[in-house]
């Protein structure tokens, strides 16, 4: 009967009556209101046709489903239930129960070594894959993964369970003699849905799986929400208009708000079908719906819907150039009306526009630090973690790593105070996902996998793929891997990933394919591909993106040959940086100038460039680019040493080992193998210059290495970046 891993399965704790159990893969236990279920079902079979008249055996059969399937229920509430049906069987199920509970604890035992002889025989009572056999051997299953002491404690919840029931009997005993007619209409009413009374909740331990997916069924707005929360859009679509339809038919609305309820379940009908094709992404029909809403609200004069309606405005057009005008006007609104909530929503709002549009971090950050005010006067603590997650996407933009990297340890922080229950993931936010996916990114540009893989790994337990915002680790996972399997060297690796990448984000997924052609030396297609994406993006006013590809155009540039025209593509992405305050992709601008600058014979002032842009890279860079910066400088020093008188120029070579040593350790980090190779095949160089015949071996061998491990593609190695 017992099983000696019970800690796996169940927590022989008691509370209200019930046996409680921590789901770890079981579906389903045993409680006293399923005990006496098992009882109804028993007389039911023992039962003979001719005793149940078949009207009656027809109305059993429609009340065993919402039994099985809802939520416990008290042992009284299961009398009427059943008397409504069949009187006879109610008699003797309650005589069964009563023997039961008021016998020994070795009746319940015999009771469930007896429900096995249901599917015994040659034409069983219960088929085993009919509903009712399904329940049984649920129940048999979960009562015999019981211990002993857990079985004592379900007989005595049983006993406590019954006698309750007894109590209940006699009350309600009281009351049909008092007021007999009035009773029965109220019976008729609550037979209309069985399983959403308080006081039957009450008595019931936590739900089994499929009592909440009845439950689920049954609440037609939380249906909504979870089909929301999986992407169904049909069904999200049919529960949302089912329960407005469902409510006005009703006229719940009305009872509570008076003449006016109607028109109010039609308005915030109309505005939450806006959010849900906005949602996904039915902008046209999103635009339409809304429309409707702010006409039935303007005629109801109902100022918080139309607030409302204007903040899904700016939503659906915030692509526009004067969108800010109408987001200014929705905060002034909100803040008139009382609606904190919105107000803060669009003070953020703001700040991530006037973010891309290139204003000082000081200014958004004390915007930021009014609409925390404001969170912290309301508890709005949704709203606060909103906010922390908004300063590390800011600075992550402006090219501050360290103060990124801060944010987001003090959003875990944050919730890690916070009380969490046994087995319950909270905090499943669209914030604390996008604050989890930067520490992984920010972890993997360090050099640190193992950390960001165990970021990702919490990422994809709390947030499972089907899930709402499940699109946000995938895309930061497959990033990882693409730059991982570029610095290793393994394109074939990295254009299998961005199919994936597309799939999540188009624009992404473009850029890197033109970098994986790039690295394949497949010039014009690469070059193509970027011309269409910089158009673009240039459309769209993605500037970082813009950048980015103004940047990978003039690698092309100078990778054929043709330094003189990239000058102008880098200082028209220079320009860019500076306007819209973009540090880090501005100091990497830099460095790709003083490379052309030193293609093109001018190593001094290419040295003069790199001291202005090297140490943003050095703070709050990636370990890949500070390698390449430092191996850029290197080059510079050598470069710059070919004019030197010779204790000068041997002095120069030194300090550029020394700077190339630097660079190796930080290609190291990244596995980077490409770039090692270049790092010591340069030092190879540099010792035989100088004379040093055991360091120049040692390099050459690794070279050679390497060499023969990577694929060359033709690229100048002492002229490669």
């Amino acid at each position: 009967m017992a099983s000696v891993h019970e800690s796996l399965y169940f927590n022989p704790m008691m509370t209200n009556g019930v046996v409680h159990a921590n789901v770890f893969g079981i579906k389903d236990w045993v409680t006293p209101y399923k005990i006496a279920v098992l009882v109804l079902l028993n007389e039911m079979g023992r039962t003979g046709e001719g005793a149940v008249s078949l009207m009656e055996r027809r109305r059993l059969n429609q009340l065993l489903l919402p039994l099985l399937q809802g939520p416990d229920i008290t042992l009284s509430k299961l009398y009427k239930l059943i008397e409504e049906s069949c009187p006879q069987l109610a008699n003797s199920v309650q005589i069964r129960i009563k023997l039961m509970a008021e016998g020994e604890l070795k009746d319940m035992e015999q009771f469930f070594d007896d429900l096995s002889d249901s599917f015994s025989g040659t034409e069983p009572e219960v088929h085993k894959t009919s509903v009712v056999g399904l329940f049984l051997r649920h129940m048999i299953l979960a009562y015999s993964k019981l211990s002993f002491s857990q079985v004592f404690k379900l007989y005595t919840a049983l006993q406590q369970y019954f006698q309750n029931g007894e109590k209940k009997s006699v009350e309600d005993t009281d009351m049909e003699l008092t007021s007999r007619e009035e009773g029965e209409r109220k019976m008729e009413k609550e037979e209309l849905d069985v399983s959403i009374r308080e006081e039957e909740v009450s008595c019931s331990g936590p739900l089994s799986q499929k009592q909440a997916e009845f439950f689920l069924s049954q609440q037609h707005y939380l249906s909504y929400l979870n089909n929301l929360r999986v992407q169904d859009v049909f069904s999200s679509t049919h529960s949302l208009l089912h329960y407005f339809d469902r409510l006005i038919l009703t006229g719940a609305e009305s009872k509570s708000n008076g003449e006016e309820g109607y028109g109010r379940s039609l308005r915030y009908a109309a505005l939450n079908l806006a959010a849900l094709h906005c949602r996904f992404g039915h902008y046209q029909q999103a635009e339409l719906a809304l429309q409707e809403a702010i006409r039935i609200a303007q005629e109801s004069n109902d100022h918080v819907c139309l607030q409302h309606c204007l903040s899904w405005l700016y939503v659906l057009g915030q692509k526009r150039s004067d969108s800010y005008v109408l987001l200014e006007h929705s905060v002034k609104k909100a803040v008139h009306f009382g609606l904190p909530y919105l107000a803060s929503l669009g003070i953020q709002s703001l700040v991530q526009q006037r973010a891309f549009a290139g204003k000082t971090a000081n200014k958004l950050m004390d915007a930021l630090k009014d609409s925390d005010l404001l969170h912290w006067k309301h508890s709005l603590s949704e709203l606060i973690d909103i906010s922390i997650a908004q300063k590390t996407a800011i600075w992550r933009l402006y090219g501050r790593s360290t103060m990124a990297l801060q944010q987001a340890q003090m959003l875990l922080s944050m919730n890690s105070l916070e009380a969490v229950n046994a087995g319950v993931q909270q905090n499943n936010t669209e914030s604390f996902a996008v604050a989890l996916c930067h520490l992984a990114e920010l972890h993997a540009e360090q050099g640190c996998f193992a950390a960001a893989s165990e970021v990702l790994k919490h990422l994809k337990e709390r947030f499972p793929p089907n899930s709402q915002h499940a699109q946000l680790w995938m895309l930061c996972d497959q990033k990882i891997q693409f730059d991982r399997a570029m610095n290793d060297g393994k394109y074939h690796l990295a254009d299998s990933l961005v199919t994936g990448i597309t799939a999540l984000n188009s624009i992404e997924g473009v850029y890197r394919k033109a970098i994986v052609l790039q690295a394949q030396n497949q010039m014009s297609e690469a070059h193509k591909l970027l011309q269409k994406l910089l158009i673009h993006c240039q459309k769209i006013r993605n500037t970082e993106m813009v950048i980015s590809v103004l940047l990978s155009v003039a690698e092309l540039y100078w990778r054929s040959s043709s330094p003189t025209i990239a000058l102008p593509v880098l200082l028209q992405a220079l320009a860019l940086s500076k306007e819209y305050r973009l540090q880090y992709l501005a100091s990497e601008t830099v460095l790709n100038l003083a490379f052309a600058q030193l293609i093109l014979g001018i190593p001094e002032q290419a040295l003069s460039l790199l001291h202005m842009a090297i140490e943003p890279i050095l703070a709050d860079g990636a370990v890949l680019d500070k390698g390449r910066a430092m191996f850029l400088v290197a080059k510079c020093q050598v470069a710059s040493a070919a004019a030197y008188d010779p204790p000068k120029k041997t002095e120069a070579l030194e300090a550029a080992i020394e700077n190339l040593n630097e660079a190796k350790n930080y290609f190291a980090k990244v596995d980077c193998k490409e770039q090692i190779r270049d790092v010591v095949y340069f030092q190879a160089r540099l010792y035989h210059t100088l004379g040093k015949t055991q360091e120049r071996n040692r390099c050459a061998m690794l070279f050679r290495q390497l060499h023969q491990e990577l694929p060359s593609h033709g690229v100048p190695l002492i002229n490669h970046l």
